[in-house]
């Protein structure tokens, strides 16, 4: 028989990216976290069962190359006031490029007591979501167009970092079969 739980807390996250008119892209990301009990908090005092302590909005704007063109923070409800300085601190990460060294150009621009834990972990993902918004609408429109897949010379991004891309696969042998590597294993009929 399953333990009885009782929930105690909810952590939101929900990322949007949408085509600018200007040409740009943005990326938006928004966390909530409440707690489903009466908490106290030192500066908030008694918080009633779903007061958000934290209610946090981030928006990139990106160009077609992925370079962050402005990133603005809107911190809705933080634990403590201090918490809405890091908001003007962003800057810092206009001209960091979504698909080359995002991951290290947070840490190395942001990271430890330079801005908030919450916002950095927004931003790690926003590359993933800029990379699920922008090529794959730029290839769904040239479908819709008629026009078929661009046939190119270097491989995807994306191919190689997940088991579905990997080189030695069959979806990538399948759509991408120039740059399909078949194991050696493959090769030895195993």
């Amino acid at each position: 028989m399953p333990a009885t739980r009782q929930h105690l807390h909810t952590r939101s996250v929900e990322y949007r990216g949408y085509k600018r008119s200007d040409g740009f892209w943005d990326i938006e990301a928004e966390m909530r976290d409440i707690r489903h009990y009466e908490t106290f908090s030192p500066q908030k005092g008694t918080m009633p069962p779903g007061a958000p302590i934290h209610h946090i909005a981030l928006t990139l704007t990106v160009d077609d190359h992925l370079s962050v063109q402005s990133i603005s923070a809107q911190m809705r409800d933080t634990p403590f006031p201090i918490c809405l300085e890091v908001e003007t601190k962003l800057q810092v990460m206009i001209g960091a490029n979504l698909s080359r060294g995002w991951r290290r150009s947070i840490d190395d621009r942001l990271g430890g007591t330079r801005n908030c834990t919450h916002l950095r972990e927004l931003l790690f993902n926003m590359a993933t979501v800029a990379f699920q918004t922008i090529p794959i609408h730029r290839s769904q429109m040239e479908r819709a167009q008629g026009n078929p897949p661009s046939s190119t010379t270097e491989p995807p991004y994306f191919l190689g970092k997940c088991h579905a891309w990997r080189f030695d696969g069959p979806v990538v042998a399948w759509l991408y079969p120039q740059f399909h590597a078949p194991s050696p294993r493959d090769s030895q009929g195993d």
